[in-house]
């Protein structure tokens, strides 16, 4: 009988990479491809911004600290566990209106990581956060939010402004980030190009459908999404038109990486 040889400990939990003069995409490679968030560190001139906070099995406050010289905001796009486990560690903290409660009480079947959801498992992992890192004692902290988002907020970091979108389908209180000055859409699990998941608890494809009809009207030229690769205008309306059709495959992109 062969021994299963245990797992060893990530030196290093996070990854960085460089998108532009100003922007962060931090990810954590030792986790499961398929459901490996993108969280987005925007450098601004008066706060900066940190859209998601992944999985929150290791300090992320403590690996952007020497890229943060101002008041940090952290959003979570939605409250799922792969978007919104770290944000806990941050004193600054915001989420949409209709996901608040359950960041507030730590509902770990509205963030997807409860045992009886199975989207948390050992084989996820490809070395361990820390040692005795176990999937059975994964939850979600509970936190309270600092900040309660809406449809329209604007976020105002000074020398560009994002607006709150409101865009649920994924999730009740799935929110996007919109620049229309540079026509940027940080737009979580909105849309990625990868399959777009619309049943899970809290999900409802005509809010869903609502939702990209509402992109569709806007000028989008990149997506920055909650998942995979950047993509831009041409895209992003394939995704679309994929979804509506109902051909979008499940599986795993081909094209992982942040280009």
């Amino acid at each position: 009988m062969t021994q299963e040889v245990p797992k060893s400990v990530a030196k290093q939990w996070f990854v960085t990479r460089t998108i532009h003069d100003g922007l962060y995409c931090i990810t954590e490679d030792f986790y499961w491809e398929w459901n490996r968030a993108n969280i987005w560190l925007i450098k601004g001139q008066t706060q900066d911004l940190l859209i998601d906070t992944g999985l929150g099995v290791a300090s992320l406050r403590h690996h952007i600290a020497e890229l943060t010289d101002k008041p940090l905001l952290a959003i979570a796009t939605h409250v799922h566990f792969d978007h919104a486990g770290g944000i806990h560690e941050f004193d600054r903290r915001a989420i949409h209106a209709c996901e608040a409660e359950a960041l507030q009480q730590g509902d770990n079947h509205a963030a997807l990581c409860d045992r009886d959801s199975g989207w948390v498992q050992e084989e996820h992992f490809a070395e361990l956060p820390y040692p005795g890192f176990t999937v059975t004692e994964y939850k979600l902290n509970a936190a309270e939010p600092t900040q309660i988002l809406h449809d329209g907020d604007v976020l105002d970091l000074g020398d560009r402004a994002l607006e709150v979108l409101h865009l649920p389908g994924h999730s009740p209180g799935a929110i996007a980030l919109y620049d229309s000055q540079k026509r940027e859409l940080f737009s979580g699990d909105v849309v990625y190009d990868g399959d777009l998941l619309d049943d899970l608890p809290g999900s409802e494809i005509s809010s869903y459908l609502q939702s990209f009809d509402r992109l569709q009207k806007m000028a989008i030229e990149t997506v920055y999404p909650g998942h995979y690769r950047i993509f831009g205008q041409k895209r992003f309306r394939e995704i679309v038109a994929e979804y509506r059709d109902g051909k979008r495959q499940v599986g795993c992109p081909t094209e992982l990486e942040i280009q």
